[in-house]
């Protein structure tokens, strides 16, 4: 193809499998408070990630600056090619921003290539899910705004429903109150929340035990999947495979489902939901 598809790493796809799937990626980056030293998005294992959650330990995030698009567009432009950026949530980050001022200033350095930048309004791997079924379309032979218009008609489509484990991350990030936050602990409360159409977390309900919400997940599916055309299924963690089997597994045997991806929450997206949070990201017929 004539042109190059860029991801972030708020995609929660491995590096690994994105250079496999030929896509380039640029990776968010955090501090643990204290240490100083900043991280990539893939530098460091999941499960050492939320174990020093897991000990206390406070990961800070940083969305991808200004130069850092300039230069990973760039590279692609020198070499004659256009590109296309899909873009973690602009409800959720910066990137989106920093991305569409890069892409504004190369525009005029480079005006004979296209330069595309999408809002996935989608997180880890509801981002994931649209980015695979663009390189789908990419593999048939779209061009670079065939691709982008492609995203922008398809990302209201994707459901992002997911739970979490520990509700004081979301408290820290400050989805919900120190209150609730306590409250919620001590009943037992796990806080079933989507991604709505602006690309913002929402709480949806509130249940009570792991299990239960576990089960809750795969009943969104039931509601909201496009029956004539249910698609993929991905699944992503943090650091709780075993519960994302077992909501493939209720899928399988109640809807029929097999489940495409299972992956891990990196550390960009685990530092605002915790370790234990699992997410169901499918089609359906509204987000």
């Amino acid at each position: 193809m004539s042109y190059t598809v860029i991801a972030d790493s708020a995609c929660d796809i491995s590096g690994e499998l994105l250079k496999k799937w030929n896509v380039k990626c640029i990776p968010l980056t955090f501090i643990f408070e204290g240490s100083g030293k900043v991280y990539s998005d893939y530098e460091i294992s999941g499960a050492e990630f939320y174990q020093k959650m897991r000990e206390g330990t406070v990961a800070r995030t940083s969305a991808i600056n200004v130069d850092a698009f300039l230069n990973s567009f760039e590279e692609e432009l020198i070499r004659g090619r256009d590109v296309f950026y899909l873009a973690f949530s602009s409800g959720l980050s910066s990137t989106y921003s920093s991305a569409c001022t890069a892409a504004s200033e190369l525009r005029e350095r480079h005006p004979e290539r296209i330069i595309r930048v999408v809002d996935s309004l989608a997180a880890s791997a509801g981002y994931g899910l649209l980015l695979r079924l663009a390189l789908d379309e990419r593999d048939k032979g779209a061009s670079v705004d065939e691709i982008a218009d492609f995203c922008e008609n398809l990302r209201d489509s994707i459901c992002h429903w997911f739970t979490v484990d520990n509700l004081m991350y979301l408290r820290r990030g400050g989805r919900i109150s120190a209150t609730a936050a306590i409250a919620g602990s001590v009943l037992g409360i796990k806080p079933v929340l989507h991604v709505d159409d602006d690309g913002h977390l929402i709480n949806m309900s509130k249940i009570r035990g792991r299990k239960a919400a576990i089960r809750a997940l795969a009943q969104k599916y039931g509601e909201l999947c496009d029956k004539k055309h249910p698609g993929k299924i991905y699944i992503s963690h943090g650091d709780c495979e075993q519960d994302a089997r077992e909501l493939a597994g209720i899928l399988k045997t109640e809807y029929g489902a097999k489940t495409d991806l299972v992956t891990n929450i990196g550390p960009v997206i685990g530092a605002h939901s915790g370790p234990g949070t699992l997410a169901l990201f499918f089609i359906g017929t509204h987000k």
